[in-house]
């Protein structure tokens, strides 16, 4: 395990530098386990189809989905079922405090924010400022036009952004059945106590998040699915702060804090990562 002095962003640019290089990527035979593989995008369609398939009696029936995004990956999944076929009338995407999806989808402006201003929250697992796969999302709406694409991210390396509002693509946006919104903490305490006093269930902060913005974007002719995306066990302080008690946890999870843990540091570097991976793995 590699411990590394910055926030998800860096960490996944230096996934990212790394991969890029194939010559070292084959000798060391790295991979990505998270949504940068599109195997990962590809597996999560699955639960767009199930989710469906469980809330309709029908295949004239639409249904709209939830998904608390950071890295645009979840819900890039279900944008993939739609373009298949699925009957999907709304994806809805929930932000946190790093709203730089949200701010994208309401306005057009997509600026993405450096580690110093990307805040630590809550769901800490949507505290990303740079989303991989929102380029494959807007890839699809430009009808894959790589040489548009490069453009638009060259725009992102050198200003910081790029802006649509106003210009061709955004119609296309706003066709695309993706909304919007955002939470934060006060919203992710009072989303969980509201869903444990009015259903007796104890969901986790992310979830709550997909559940603040999902009924936001309520039409009462369409069902909305929230994607529930982590154990509650996992944000023992968040949970107490909502309802006054810890949840529950896995029996492989009880006295997790005190077992030994095994990592190494290391700065926010690619090189320094790739050294350590050419003295360390044979």
């Amino acid at each position: 395990n590699l411990e590394l002095d910055g926030v998800f962003d860096d960490c996944q640019d230096i996934v990212k530098s790394v991969a890029g290089d194939l010559d070292f990527k084959q000798r060391f035979s790295i991979g990505s386990v998270n949504s940068i593989n599109w195997g990962r995008v590809v597996a999560q369609v699955v639960y767009y189809f199930k989710g469906y398939l469980a809330a309709t009696q029908s295949s004239d029936q639409k249904v709209s989905f939830a998904v608390p995004s950071g890295n645009f990956g979840n819900i890039l999944s279900g944008w993939v079922a739609k373009q298949m076929g699925l009957p999907i009338e709304r994806l809805v995407l929930a932000t946190n405090e790093n709203d730089v999806l949200d701010e994208f989808f309401r306005t057009g402006r997509y600026r993405v924010r450096s580690s110093g201003e990307t805040h630590a929250t809550s769901s800490p697992s949507m505290d990303i400022s740079k989303a991989s796969n929102f380029e494959r999302f807007i890839f699809d709406l430009i009808d894959r036009d790589a040489d548009l694409l490069r453009e638009l991210w060259w725009e992102v390396d050198t200003r910081g952004e790029f802006h649509l509002g106003g210009t061709p693509i955004w119609p296309l946006v706003n066709a695309s059945g993706v909304l919007s919104g955002r939470s934060t903490h006060t919203d992710r305490i009072r989303t969980i106590r509201t869903v444990y006093e009015r259903n007796g269930i104890v969901v986790d902060p992310h979830t709550a998040d997909g559940i603040k913005v999902a009924l936001e974007h309520i039409d009462r002719d369409v069902p909305m699915i929230c994607l529930e995306t982590a154990l509650p066990a996992k944000f023992p302080d968040t949970i107490v702060e909502a309802i006054g008690r810890e949840p529950g946890r896995p029996a492989s999870y009880v006295g997790l804090e005190a077992r030994p843990q095994k990592f190494v540091s290391l700065p926010a570097d690619a090189a320094a990562v790739k050294s350590f991976i050419e003295r360390h793995v044979s």
